[in-house]
């Protein structure tokens, strides 16, 4: 690949998030905390979800489809900067950042799509529940599955497919802890002001349309839940606060890294890490906490469990 975009540069260097080893120490454990949890959190959704047949709805289905994807989303990056914390020469390949940067946005790209795809689910459920069957049919859910990949593959490829052919003769250090995107194009040696505009459009704009379409959507779910009230009303409710929480966190720090001019703050680093560990983590304890139904099946699943293990 270096011989076909002619790259000078076979290697890129971070900088890390810092150098003071108490700082490290604390990010290392904090870090390998989250990560771990974030993967444990998640495949206890995934198992539960999967193994009792009272989950087995549309929603829940899409909510499993959310676990694996934040798995694989903080994996991309968090095994990488656990792994180099402590060393002095924090380097990547020119193939590894270019499919860093290429499995971020495609997995990325595809929560959005999956999200929205969440919200419409509740919309059916809440603002039609009659037709709930017929709408929300497996059929339904795996086409949205399938088109929220394709989307995420698309809007990946579209960026990386003018990036890899961009010559990279010096300089090679990332302010950073991973390989993104705007950073990434300030580093070739040429003019890359169409393609960081079209860096804005595609990430940019998709991120802050998405983030609008779902605010609208659950605003007016909200209102028809308040317009009529009833014995469900709490139940959806904490079902929807759920929702926009992820949404909000999900979508916070990545409007941030595409609206905004330049990367020239550290900031965008540090919300990165939110990015990558906090929200990942956060998603199964506000969908497990938060549901009643997810915290039963937890307990029959547990009961099932401990059963098994004493008949054997």
């Amino acid at each position: 690949m270096n011989g076909r975009n002619h790259s000078i540069v076979s290697e890129f260097v971070f900088l890390g998030l810092t150098n003071t080893w108490e700082i490290q120490l604390l990010l290392f454990v904090l870090s390998f905390l989250f990560y771990f949890a974030s993967v444990m959190g998640n495949l206890v959704i995934v198992f539960t979800v999967t193994l009792d047949a009272h989950l087995h709805s549309p929603m829940y289905f899409l909510l499993t489809n959310l676990s694996v994807i934040d798995m694989l989303f903080c994996s991309i990056i968090a095994p990488k900067m656990i792994y180099d914390i402590f060393k002095k020469h924090k380097a990547i390949s020119f193939c590894g950042c270019i499919t860093q940067i290429f499995c971020s946005h495609a997995v990325g790209g595809t929560e959005m799509v999956l999200l929205i795809a969440m919200a419409f689910d509740r919309y059916v459920a809440i603002c039609k529940p009659l037709h709930y069957v017929t709408i929300m049919s497996p059929r339904i859910c795996l086409y949205f599955l399938v088109t929220s990949w394709i989307i995420g593959l698309i809007h990946s490829l579209v960026q990386l497919v003018f990036v890899v052919d961009l010559p990279f003769c010096g300089p090679n250090v990332l302010d950073s802890f991973y390989c993104d995107l705007p950073r990434l194009l300030r580093l070739a040696c040429t003019n890359t002001q169409e393609l960081e505009f079209m860096v804005t459009v595609n990430s940019g704009l998709i991120s802050v349309g998405s983030f609008a379409l779902l605010v609208i959507s659950y605003v007016f779910i909200l209102f028809t839940v308040w317009k009529h009230s009833s014995g469900g009303s709490s139940k959806a409710l904490s079902t929807l606060s759920a929702h926009i929480t992820v949404v909000v966190l999900f979508f916070g720090p990545l409007m941030f890294f595409y609206t905004w001019p330049s990367p020239t703050s550290h900031l965008d680093k540090y919300l990165a890490i939110f990015d990558a560990f906090i929200t990942p983590f956060l998603n199964p304890v506000i969908y497990t906490f938060r549901n009643k139904e997810m915290k039963v099946a937890m307990r029959r699943l547990c009961v099932r469990l401990v059963h098994a293990g004493k008949i054997s």
